[in-house]
């Protein structure tokens, strides 16, 4: 997490979020909540440790006591620098000991604990011989809507990274496009977002003709061609939370094939955002941009979901997708990103990041939703 992004929240703010977690986790019937390095970790106390190692680092939460956070002693120093560190305890070990017995102490030797998604198999087994009768499941599992609520500070962040990607797309908008290949524009992208204050850049998904038609193509060495179709699809973190917006220019004067394309999609964008209120289910979201592109009669070229959370990752719950029935709840922030991929033509997808306000929706990205002509 950059420095600018640790500024932003105080040790009390982490350590509500610490108190949220654990009581979280309590009224799941959990134990507590294990979690190692990872998006959950700088979420929860500001701290990324200078790198990801065999050694095991894990914070320890559980309600009713401090939370503590077990390090490496060589990277203790460290952990007393991040912005969260004055809301725990550090447990330092030392190479030669054993760090699994030091965090086994801290833990009901019969519980049922939450651990973070991305922690190694190596500390999860190791844990599980050191307590034979605990037991073990995934965070996302367990506590999937643990970072989808947003505070104001946190929507501050959201919107000022929404408003870098979208400088981002007025400025790429009036790049040359013809003979050049997608990955040169993918090049622009990166830089354009970097410029614009991201400090990682996830993704510069640039699919020209026929590739448009694939929603997760890489960017290769296609030569974009007047004519062409190109959807655009990037994002990052910017001061430690994320942009994703996604929008489909042309090259030259589209037909009227193409332009009918696009404006379904237009259209299934709108209807999707609409149906965002607290409440409504985030299958509903789906259902109403879906309902768009399958009364246009390209129902079966929208082949993925209609959306997803975002936040200190790109990509993370709620989605909005059929069978979702999590009611949507001020704070929320996620995509709305509906798409038609035909195969062997092109593909169209527009996307927003849109949080729930309390009485609808607000878009996080503002550039027009028309289609743009590019040279």
């Amino acid at each position: 997490m950059t420095g600018s992004t640790a500024a932003s929240f105080t040790a009390d703010d982490y350590r509500a979020r610490m108190e949220r977690a654990a009581r979280t986790a309590a009224e799941a019937g959990l134990a507590g909540l294990l979690v190692a390095p990872g998006p959950d970790l700088v979420w929860l106390t500001g701290y990324t440790p200078p790198a990801v190692t065999e050694r095991l680092t894990l914070l320890v939460l559980a309600a009713g006591q401090d939370p503590v956070l077990v390090v490496p002693a060589l990277e203790a120093p460290d952990a007393q620098k991040a912005p969260g560190a004055p809301a725990l305890a550090l447990r330092d070990w030392t190479d030669g000991k054993d760090p699994y017995a030091a965090t086994a102490a801290l833990l009901a030797a019969t519980g049922r604990f939450g651990i973070s998604d991305n922690a190694w198999a190596l500390h999860l087994l190791a844990l599980q011989q050191a307590l034979p009768g605990s037991s073990y499941t995934s965070l996302t599992e367990a506590l999937p809507m643990l970072r989808a609520v947003k505070d104001a500070a946190e929507l501050e962040l959201m919107t000022a990274a929404g408003a870098a990607a979208d400088a981002t797309f007025e400025e790429i908008r009036n790049v040359p496009f013809a003979g050049r290949r997608e990955s040169e524009v993918a090049a622009d992208l990166d830089r354009l977002l970097r410029r614009h204050g991201h400090e990682q850049v996830d993704f510069t998904i640039v699919a020209s003709g026929p590739n448009g038609a694939n929603p997760h193509h890489e960017a290769g060495d296609r030569v974009i061609e007047r004519g062409d179709m190109v959807v655009l699809d990037f994002g990052g973190l910017k001061d430690g939370y994320g942009s994703d917006t996604s929008r489909t220019v042309h090259v030259g004067a589209p037909t009227d094939e193409e332009r009918r394309v696009h404006d379904t999609v237009r259209e299934a964008q709108e209807a999707g955002f609409r149906a965002v209120r607290p409440g409504a289910a985030c299958q509903d979201v789906d259902r109403a941009a879906r309902a768009v592109i399958a009364g246009a009669g390209y129902g079966e070229y929208f082949i993925h979901r209609t959306g997803h959370g975002i936040g200190v990752t790109t990509h993370e719950p709620p989605y909005m997708i059929e069978g979702e029935e999590r009611p949507l709840v001020p704070g929320m922030c996620f995509s709305v990103e509906p798409g038609i991929y035909l195969p062997g033509r092109f593909g169209v997808r527009i996307e927003d990041i849109v949080t729930v306000t309390e009485d609808g929706g607000r878009r996080l990205n503002t550039t027009s939703r028309e289609l743009v002509i590019v040279e």
